[in-house]
């Protein structure tokens, strides 16, 4: 597995009862899989030979992360190792615009798009979402006021996550700054949704797929903090429309793994793709203790080419709530409450130094009434993290 983050730790985890070998790529012996696996390289997955030596010997390739350059992995595939997911279905989780071209090709409903060259590019393609409208000028007399079709959300194109990379501009002054880095960026209508969902699937070289109840994603700062699985309230046609959504998009794109396709639930009663993952998601956390078959051991299933397992919940509810860093770091002195308190509650801690803001682990909780699930994650989490002291 090449990177050593969370991810692959929890990765690692589910494969032990396989038996299966586990080989990673990591950039310290201080990441979270590392402090765990014991065949550790250390490297830069950036540099092509690094890439190669560690492939050696190596029965099959996959990630942690998108980050890996497309070029490499069709370089270790023309060597003859097995990348999955391969290059040409991981580059629409890599770059934005592609991912987005390829879903207009195929016909998934996405929130109105295009690439943009500059600020005034911005302008237009604001305007043109509403039909026209003022547009104000920029500098002396702008004042920051809103230009029709304002707000527009704006992404570069590649590299971001966790609401980085991602900017909500509302004036024309403000869409100047996702320019300065120089890479490409993409401009979004700002979708007016209901909530967010994630719909997450696994998909087997020889096409054996399995998709994971819907579930709701409840972001705070651009970050994910609590999943609700199933989604609450979600309309059954509507829960069946995102499943059959990602299990094509996962055959279209050619994924083989888990899929998390990240969804928008519009007030008109639609779904719209908002991202695509092709690895273990923070939406399928969930699964480690609330389906019959987690993420992460259906995605070690998958690459490896073996039967898919049961996706299906074991309890009416499961709801991870993540464990954020904050000004309390001794995490562990808190177990005693939080496990004397809860005794069905699950904690994942990532080995992680804590720092304020930072995902340093996630909390499970599972049972038949979703409030008393709700406020038992939630009490875990906060207590965890020092915002919460009895």
């Amino acid at each position: 597995m090449v990177g050593g983050g969370q991810l692959a730790r929890m990765t690692h985890e589910a494969g032990i009862p396989l038996g299966i070998r586990f080989k990673l790529l990591s950039d310290t012996p201080q990441d979270s899989a590392a402090q765990v696996v014991s065949d550790v390289v250390i490297g830069d997955y950036r540099d092509l030979d690094t890439l190669r030596d560690f492939a050696r010997g190596c029965d099959v390739i996959t990630f942690d992360h998108e980050h890996v350059p497309t070029e490499h992995l069709r370089a270790l595939e023309a060597d003859g190792i097995p990348v999955r997911p391969g290059p040409e279905a991981l580059v629409h989780a890599q770059d934005k615009g592609v991912m987005r071209a390829k879903l207009d090709a195929i016909g998934v409903p996405c929130p109105r798009h295009r690439i943009v060259a500059d600020p005034e590019d911005v302008v237009r393609f604001a305007a043109e979402l509403r039909g026209g409208g003022h547009e104000v000028p920029s500098g002396k007399g702008g004042g920051g006021r809103r230009a029709g079709g304002f707000p527009v959300v704006l992404k570069t194109v590649r590299g971001g996550y966790d609401g980085k990379g991602v900017w909500v501009v509302e004036t024309p002054e403000e869409a100047a700054e996702p320019f300065r880095a120089g890479v490409p960026v993409l401009a979004e209508e700002k979708v007016d949704y209901v909530r967010e969902l994630a719909a997450c699937v696994v998909r087997s070289p020889h096409g054996q797929a399995v998709a994971y109840p819907v579930v709701e994603s409840r972001q705070v700062n651009g970050v994910c903090d609590t999943v609700i699985a199933p989604a609450p309230g979600l309309d059954e046609a509507l829960a069946l429309q995102a499943e059959e959504m990602a299990l094509r998009i996962a055959k279209e794109l050619g994924v083989v793994g888990h899929l998390a396709v990240e969804l928008f639930q519009t007030r008109d009663g639609r779904v719209l793709v908002n991202e695509l993952a092709m690895r273990p998601h923070n939406s399928g956390h969930w699964t480690q203790d609330g389906a019959i078959t987690s993420q992460f051991a259906n995605h070690v299933r998958a690459v490896l080419d073996l039967p898919l397992g049961d996706p299906r919940p074991r309890a009416p509810w499961t709801v991870m709530v993540n464990v954020l860093g904050g000004d309390y770091p001794d995490m562990y002195s808190a177990y005693l409450h939080c496990m004397a308190r809860d005794p069905k509650l699950k904690i994942h801690m990532y080995g992680k130094d804590v720092k304020p803001g930072r995902k340093v682990g996630h909390v499970n909780t599972y049972g038949d009434d979703l409030d008393d699930v709700l406020e038992r994650a939630r009490h875990a989490a906060g207590y965890l993290r020092g915002t919460i002291t009895e």
